[in-house]
């Protein structure tokens, strides 16, 4: 393996391991510090820190889910899609933006299937409320997981067409 290579394997194994620690950090904080459904509001009651237990996915979906069915769609799907998007920055030469923002996904798709795994379900704690504008119920590998998608979605959208060079122009 070639050392920039082996240096790029590094730094991503190094940000994903910084994405993740935030996460599982923010999450035994709240786990120690909050009883289930106990409440701490700030800035004029629009910001919340409400622990609550997610037996579900996002917004809870699939929390009356159980046995086999619930296994696939809740870890086995997710495990492989996180597999899939680790070895995709590993293998992949891509651009700086698309790194990041599949970083940014993996991390926080890690740390709720590490949860959900290891304890049953995922610690939400955090909500935002402006009156119209209102979150569920989320946690920090959920902000990961938004702001990777939507960092790779205005890449997509607003990246300028580059040719690409192919073997054929090199040789």
């Amino acid at each position: 393996m070639k050392v920039k290579g082996f240096l790029r394997v590094i730094v991503i194994l190094l940000l994903l391991s910084i994405n993740i620690g935030c996460d599982q950090v923010s999450k035994t904080i709240v786990r120690h510090k909050l009883t289930t459904f106990d409440e701490l509001r700030f800035f004029n009651d629009h910001f919340h820190l409400l622990r609550v237990e997610n037996t579900g996915a996002f917004l809870s979906v699939g929390n009356s889910l159980s046995g086999p069915l619930r296994l696939i769609l809740l870890n086995l799907l997710p495990l492989l899609a996180v597999a899939i998007g680790l070895v995709f920055i590993l293998t992949r030469e891509v651009t700086h933006t698309t790194l990041i923002s599949v970083i940014l996904i993996v991390g926080g798709g890690f740390g709720n299937i590490y949860d959900r795994i290891r304890y049953g379900s995922v610690t939400d704690f955090m909500h935002i409320n402006f009156g119209l504008f209102q979150t569920g119920i989320f946690n920090v590998a959920d902000v990961s997981i938004m702001l990777g998608m939507i960092i790779l979605l205005f890449h997509a959208i607003f990246k300028k067409n580059h040719p690409t060079e192919t073997a054929e122009d090199i040789n």
